[in-house]
């Protein structure tokens, strides 16, 4: 019975030395499967578990369908865009260099329209004929799901019988959801139009809700949130399986045979019967 009366000053003081925690810059707590940085072929803090290249396969820009279902599921859950995790991704991996046609583009512009103003330095050099072209696309698609664990509320209330403390922490014991993700990424050439690889990739995560800061639950503003939320967390490691996935596929790629050649009317086994 003790026990049972000490609970809420327990609480109290455990949500009084929260609101005073120290920033834990760079805690391991924060990260998400997509960790580190990069720097030409250069990886530094990667997840050891990401597969690696020796020799860079070609260029590739990241292409999401901002118009999909599952691109707003990610706004819904206060997530940006996936494409800062795959950039990373794909330079640690040295799999492929990475070719910015987001934001970057703009900057670009406008410096090459400040410089035919002429109001750059002669040497400046930002005309025409420097650009880099991709020679891959690669798309990412996202499944999110989250579900109620079940049955951890009412074990807490038992434990602790039906007092208020056991109420308090059967309520937030109740918050506990499994996080799921599940992740496709496609790799097409974009001189041909060809699809080069598919890969699924998938992750499991527990969400402790507002138990997260019993458990050490940390933030950071990295990665468009994809390493301060449960949701984000568990999308930037099904993204990082899918990859580890991609990878494996293209890393040894023999490329599809079609008799007669391909996209010639007469390719492969599959015809309309001819005039």
């Amino acid at each position: 019975m003790k026990t049972v009366f000490l609970l809420p000053g327990m609480l109290a003081s455990l949500l009084l030395v929260a609101g005073c925690a120290s920033m834990d810059m760079g805690s391991s707590k924060a990260k998400t499967a997509a960790t580190g940085s990069a720097g030409g072929a250069n990886a530094q803090g990667a997840n050891s578990g990401l597969e690696r290249c020796d020799k860079t396969l070609g260029t590739v820009e990241v292409i999401e369908d901002v118009n999909s279902s599952w691109y707003r599921t990610l706004s819904d859950h206060k997530l940006g865009s996936t494409a800062p995790v795959l950039k990373l991704l794909a330079q640690q991996s040295n799999c492929f260099v990475v070719v910015d046609r987001g934001r970057a583009m703009d900057s670009m512009m406008r410096e090459r329209s400040l410089a035919e103003s002429g109001e750059l330095r002669q040497s400046s050099n930002f005309g025409k004929g420097q650009m880099v072209s991709a020679d891959f696309a690669l798309s990412p698609s996202v499944t999110f799901s989250d579900k109620n664990a079940g049955g951890i509320g009412g074990g807490v209330s038992n434990w602790f019988g039906n007092s208020s403390g056991g109420r308090a922490l059967a309520s937030l014991a109740g918050s506990a959801k499994f996080k799921e993700a599940s992740t496709m990424l496609t790799l097409v050439d974009n001189r041909s139009s060809i699809q080069l690889a598919a890969a699924e990739g998938s992750a499991r995560n527990t969400d402790f809700g507002a138990m997260g800061w019993l458990f050490g639950g940390g933030s950071a503003g990295r990665l468009g949130g994809y390493s301060d939320t449960a949701e984000g967390k568990v999308i930037a490691a099904a993204l990082t399986d899918s990859f580890n996935n991609l990878v494996k596929a293209v890393r040894n790629y023999k490329p599809q045979n079609v008799k007669g050649g391909m996209g010639t009317g007469r390719s492969g086994s599959l015809q309309v019967q001819p005039d």
